[in-house]
């Protein structure tokens, strides 16, 4: 796969991952990887975040997220394919769903 082949992935982050600095983490290290998508706070505790974009820079940021900032505990951490278009240009953070 390439970038005019991106793949897409829903990625579910368990953990004390809310209330420090794990999305703006996660958005900071998708755009620097060029990808697109949105994270956001669920309601459950958990972030959830859907990114797209070449396969090794989603490889780097699912790495990333496993560590998260300083302040955050990542416990678990699921990865699932996500067969919807992918994303447009941008990552946002999106409202607590």
């Amino acid at each position: 796969m390439s970038e005019a082949n991106p793949k897409t992935l829903r990625v579910f982050v368990e953990g004390r991952v809310q209330g420090v600095g794990y999305r703006e983490f996660v958005r900071r290290a998708a755009l620097r990887h060029g990808l697109s998508g949105w994270v956001r706070n669920r309601s459950n505790g958990a972030v959830e975040t859907r990114v797209s974009g070449a396969p090794e820079a989603i490889d780097a940021l699912v790495e990333a997220m496993r560590r998260g900032p300083l302040s955050a505990t990542v416990t678990g951490l699921e990865v699932l394919d996500d067969r919807e278009p992918p994303e447009r240009a941008g990552f946002v953070i999106a409202p607590t769903f």
